[in-house]
């Protein structure tokens, strides 16, 4: 077929992360009024579309991704006032706003679990997943992806609930044709307001296999790897379409979805010209590259021969047949400059702009994340006190605690592959704190900023 022009293939995405773009009034933490008071340095750089990170109210548990109320803004960030005068000005630049669609797990704050919780009877039970109890354990031997397991014991009624992530982002129950409802209901309210479109959050995890089997056991892990029965599950399919016909379909947006567990022949179809379902997908194969014993927690290099081979398999397998998204770093992982670059005084320079070329030269719609284009670098923290993120703590405690490996160590892993590399703040000039803050930053500055 031949293929079909649309604003989103033709643009630039910047993803700003709320919490390390800029701070207003001095508490340390990034908001709103500190994003809209540099919407001209985005315009001057280029910028088409910003995807902006969660700003909904939310306990902070996962900064943001464990959302406690979808029609409300966390107090830091500021109010629904200030959203509203952002994306009024965004638009008046010419810009347009995509934001995150979380909807795979919520907070345990949210009403929905407060109420689910409460009885096995009660009517938003079924709107999370609920299991009783097997031979006096969890229902099956799942891992979290934050490490630990992946099923939390409820006093209160005696069961267990499922949380692939922390323990306070219990899963959604899209069984549950109510929950579905519910959701679209909330995504055609923020399409009502005028926003552009959704990054969606682990998308390809909303359909689990409801025989809930054991994962496979790998080593040094004393829990299962349930991912092939959590990610691309039977109907994800079906509720991608159903959610195209009720609220995709019906707005200009784009729409890209984050693909756990998604190869080049799942990314058709979730965002195959005639699937009826997204715009784009996310892939991680080239930022999971050269694993080691303990996954992603290593020092390796990435070999470029496998670098090429994968971006060159993810351009030939998706041409003519869907769209591709490009990017090397995001609030989830490393440094771009420091992981497949050299970060060195000699060589950054040279690496980040070579990074950069090869992003524009492939085919696909190119997201930059904040820092990017200044060619900001990992964080070499000293102590697990230095970082902030919930994964890296929970592995440190893990894997210290057990005595498996030093804490020198993980440190070393966690300065090469830990989240907050990417959430360290970002660096608007050579000033106190970089220019980001006025008062004490929520995760250090890295040091070189000047």
């Amino acid at each position: 077929m031949e293929e079909q022009r649309a604003w989103w293939k033709e643009c630039v995405v910047y993803q700003i992360y709320p919490r390390s773009f800029q701070d207003s009034n001095g508490d340390g933490i990034g908001d709103l009024n500190g994003i809209r008071s540099r919407l001209d340095y985005l315009k001057d750089l280029g910028i088409d579309v910003i995807w902006l990170s969660p700003v909904y109210q939310s306990p902070g548990d996962d900064n943001g991704y464990d959302i406690s109320d979808y029609k409300a803004v966390m107090d830091v960030f500021g109010t629904m006032e200030d959203l509203d005068r952002l994306l009024a000005e965004i638009h008046e630049k010419g810009m347009k706003l995509v934001m995150d669609l979380v909807v795979n797990h919520t907070s345990d704050e949210h009403a929905w679990f407060v109420k689910s919780r409460r009885s096995p009877d009660n009517p938003y039970r079924d709107y999370y997943i609920w299991k009783a109890p097997v031979s006096g354990g969890p229902p099956n031997n799942w891992a979290s992806r934050f490490r630990g397991p992946a099923w939390e014991y409820d006093e209160g009624t005696g069961m267990y609930y499922l949380h692939i992530y922390s323990r306070k982002q219990p899963d959604l129950n899209w069984e549950n044709p109510r929950v579905r409802q519910e959701i679209y209901d909330m995504m055609t309210w923020w399409g009502d307001k005028g926003i552009d479109g959704f990054r969606m959050d682990v998308i390809s995890m909303l359909s689990k296999d409801q025989r809930f089997p054991d994962g496979v056991l790998k080593e040094g892990n004393p829990y299962g790897d349930g991912l092939p029965y959590y990610a691309n599950g039977p109907r994800i399919h079906e509720f991608l379409q159903e959610m195209n016909r009720e609220v995709l379909s019906r707005f200009d947006w784009m729409s890209v979805g984050e693909g756990v567990g998604v190869g080049t022949r799942e990314a058709v179809q979730y965002a195959g010209y005639e699937s009826h379902e997204l715009n784009m997908m996310f892939h991680f194969e080239h930022v999971e590259l050269n694993p080691g014993p303990f996954g992603k927690w290593n020092d390796n290099p990435v070999c470029l021969r496998e670098l090429k081979e994968v971006l060159n398999r993810w351009q030939t397998e998706l041409e003519g047949k869907a769209w591709n998204s490009l990017f090397w770093e995001n609030h989830d992982y490393p440094r771009a400059v420091s992981r497949f670059g050299n970060d060195s005084p000699v060589f950054w320079e040279l690496s980040a702009k070579m990074l950069a070329v090869c992003l524009y030269m492939m085919k696909g719609t190119p997201y930059i994340y904040q820092g990017q284009e200044l060619g900001m670098t990992n964080f070499q923290g000293r102590s697990i006190e230095d970082f902030q993120d919930i994964e890296i703590h929970n592995v440190y405690r893990e894997m210290v605690g057990s005595g498996r490996i030093s804490h020198e160590e993980m440190i070393r892993y966690i300065n090469h592959m830990g989240r907050d590399n990417a959430r360290t703040p970002m660096q608007w000039d050579d000033t106190a704190q970089a220019g980001f803050t006025e008062g004490t930053p929520w995760l250090g500055v890295n040091p070189n900023y000047t």
